[in-house]
């Protein structure tokens, strides 16, 4: 192992100004001063963050979400996911999320995991929950949104996973994390 210090690539930020301002993220355009004085601009988005629930009816079977993601103009098999409202604790939001998108409370909970997704150009984070002991209760989804809400056995997304099926990548990260705590 090498006692060699690691090298310091700091950016200092000369200045900021917001490009855009929208009801879920902030675009932010900064001049930084670079590690060897010459100066860039870094583009990036400001978010709020979000949770992820890995919501379990049992030990085989977890609940889905099926959405419409506009951005790739396709339907998406996803684990439930919430934006955080400003101020709002982590914890708090997955409970909210959970029961407005599933119907569904949870007895027990445990945080897994701090996830940033897109560090090359967003500050956005993920708190990555496990839900278990879940109960029905009433749906409530948000205003514009629209889901089904699809209970799988693991097994199962597990097989969409490999056969390219699911891609989005809070599930990917979601099984590994079950998968984890499985072993």
């Amino acid at each position: 192992m090498s006692s060699e210090r690691p090298s310091d690539f700091t950016e200092h930020q000369l200045s900021s100004r917001v490009v855009y301002d929208g009801k879920l993220l902030t675009v932010r355009e900064d001049a930084v001063r670079l590690p060897d004085g010459n100066t860039s601009i870094r583009e990036y988005v400001q978010h709020p963050g979000a949770v992820i629930i890995v919501a379990l009816l049992d030990d085989r079977t977890m609940l889905m979400e099926r959405q419409f993601r506009y951005p790739l103009h396709r339907h998406f098999l996803e684990l439930p996911a919430g934006k955080k409202e400003p101020g709002e604790d982590p914890l708090a939001t997955a409970k909210r999320e959970l029961v407005e998108e599933c119907g569904y409370d949870a007895a027990c909970w445990r945080h897994l995991a701090t996830l940033h997704p897109c560090i090359g150009y967003s500050n956005e984070h993920y708190e990555l929950f496990l839900a278990r002991e879940l109960k029905p209760v009433e749906r409530s989804l948000d205003d514009g949104e629209f889901l089904d809400v699809v209970p799988m056995a693991i097994d199962e997304v597990l097989r969409q996973v490999g056969d390219g099926a699911i891609t989005d990548v809070k599930v990917l990260v979601g099984l590994f994390w079950l998968q984890r705590l499985r072993a």
